[in-house]
């Protein structure tokens, strides 16, 4: 199983780094063109996404992770820091099962 990353060209590179491949998209034509070919490759297990690329294409990502198990859609912050407004997952875990972690 493989990881993937989609995002702008900091988070690409620092992925990179660890051997983590990727894409650097820098508009809502690139992620989506981006995001269908990752969901293609059956041997990339999570992508990773950063929050404003994902925001690009809302509604194809919503749409994934409301619908489909596998591969696992992870949604980080970018260089510039989380999205005002957005839950981090410890958030949406404790709002998930009612207990604070």
């Amino acid at each position: 199983m493989k990881y993937f990353i989609i995002g702008d060209e900091d988070a690409v590179l620092g992925f990179g780094m660890v051997g983590v491949q990727g894409k650097i998209v820098r508009n809502a034509g690139q992620a989506e063109v981006a995001f269908k070919s990752v969901l293609d490759d059956t041997d990339i297990g999570i992508v990773i996404i950063t929050e404003r690329i994902a925001e690009l294409i809302r509604p194809m990502v919503d749409r994934y992770i409301f619908a489909e198990r596998f591969p696992l859609i992870v949604e980080i912050p970018d260089r510039e820091g989380r999205i005002s407004g957005k839950l981090g997952i410890r958030e949406m875990v404790n709002e998930a099962i009612g207990i604070k972690l």
